[in-house]
Order: C-alpha cells, then structure tokens, then sequence
C-alpha cells in the first residue's frame, strides 16, 4: 500500500479530485481528505464520530454542520466514513474525513467508540511518510485542502497522480520546496560560511531544520531527541549544521504555533 499526496487551492478543486478517483474504484477507505475547519470552532475538539447511515437523526447542529459540509463535496464519500472537527495546535480548526486523516493530526486517538478503535487498527497511516506530516499541516494553515490517497500498485498511483494533476494539485514535494525558498533568505546567515560548500552546508541545516517538525520528536530539545534523531539520521544527527537548524526548525515550530493561537484567539 502506497500513498498518494495532492494539495489543492481550494476545497472545490479537492471534491473534484475525490469524485474522479470514487470513479476509477478507488474504495471509499482508500481516500481521505483534511480541509481547514469552521473559523469560529472553539480550540477544542467539537466532534469527533464514526457515522453510519442508522447516525443521522439527533446529530447536534454543530456537528451536523460540520457532517454536512463533508457531504457536500459530492465525490461519493458516504456517511460510512469517518468525520472529525478538531483543533490543531499551530494549525487551527481541521475537518477530517476518513480514518487515516483523523489519525494523522492526531484525532485518532480521541475518537470515541469501540468501532473506531478496530478501524484505526485496521486503517493505519502506513505508507504515509513521517517527515511529509508538517507540510499537510503548513498547507491546511494556509487554508489549503489535502487529499491522501493509497494505492494498491505503481499502476493505480500513477492514474492517481495524473487524476490530482489534472485537478490542479500540488504535490507535496512541490510544496516543501517552496516552503524552503520562503525560507532559505532568513535562514542561510545560519549555514553561510565564506570559501564553504553552500549546497551541502544548505542540506545538513535543512535535514536538521526539519527534523524538528517530525511528529513523535516536535516540542523535544536536541539533548532529549538525541537518540531518536540518530536512528533516523545515523550519518548527520551529530554534525554541528545540523544540529544548528534542529534548533532553527524547533523556534520556528513554537513560532507557527504563537501566530495560529493570536490568529484565533
């Protein structure tokens, strides 16, 4: 199982992603969708609820607003998926829709039900790259929409991939590169150095840089990440550079996180 990675503009653009990959049988578990949420939801969970079509009535109004706008994407996706409004700590207020969605920022583990819980077992982010997480959250902070979907071979994921093309998504490498350019004019003072390689020094920072947005290792210091960074990065996690933009990526994370709080406040 794979998965494939579209940001779109526009949540209009998404649904017609979403439709066009209901029509080439990509099952209704194999997609999910994360979309910025309702401006005024309270930095708190509103909802979070496995549906079925035996849930509609009694549904409360702001859920059942939420549950609607899900609905109206009208790319096939039935009551039978999951539906999650939540806030996101240096994201905001995210509507997710499918399990994999709701697992990844992390509404997985609060949504209620024995049902959910064997769902979230069975459908896993797996497949998903760990380091790709920041740039769905930076892209939904933007007021951009996210569609992952998995694949079962290279086949389905190439028509996947030109189905979001056409649909006018960027992918996620697209992205982060241009997250970096925004970037690099405040950061390079910190890799500069007169007669250096520039590219190299420029890719240990950034390794380390965004190394701090990795989910699991985010809001740690370098001393109390130390050994997880060095599982994943055996032949840079001691290397000055990158410990230099470990430090930049994790100010930057706690800065994205002050400017959403005064954002909503």
């Amino acid at each position: 199982m794979m998965s494939v990675v579209g940001i779109f503009q526009t949540l209009s653009d998404a649904a017609q992603a979403v439709a066009q990959l209901r029509a080439i049988e990509i099952p209704e578990n194999g997609i999910n969708l994360l979309t910025p949420g309702p401006a005024d939801l309270e930095k708190k969970e509103l909802a979070q609820v496995p549906l079925s079509e035996s849930e509609q009535p009694g549904m409360g109004g702001g859920l059942g607003a939420v549950i609607g706008a899900a609905l109206g994407l009208g790319g096939g996706m039935s009551l039978g998926t999951a539906v999650a409004s939540l806030f996101v700590p240096g994201v905001g207020p995210i509507m997710a829709i499918g399990f994999a969605a709701a697992g990844l920022l992390g509404a997985g583990g609060a949504l209620g039900g024995a049902a959910v819980g064997t769902a979230l077992e069975r459908q896993s982010t797996h497949g998903i790259p760990e380091d790709e997480v920041f740039f769905y959250e930076d892209a939904l902070r933007s007021g951009h929409t996210v569609v992952i979907a998995f694949a079962e071979g290279e086949h389905q994921a190439d028509q996947i991939r030109t189905i979001m093309r056409d649909a006018g998504a960027e992918t996620v490498d697209a992205a982060r590169e241009k997250w970096w350019i925004g970037l690099r004019d405040t950061e390079k003072v910190h890799y500069e150095e007169p007669g250096q390689h520039l590219p190299s020094r420029e890719s240990l920072f950034r390794s380390g840089f965004e190394a701090a947005l990795r989910p699991g290792i985010r809001g740690q210091s370098y001393a109390a990440a130390k050994e997880q960074l060095r599982s994943i990065y055996p032949d840079r996690y001691d290397n000055a550079l990158f410990i230099s933009g470990y430090e930049r990526g994790s100010e930057f994370d706690k800065q994205s996180k002050t400017n959403v709080e005064r954002r909503v406040a």
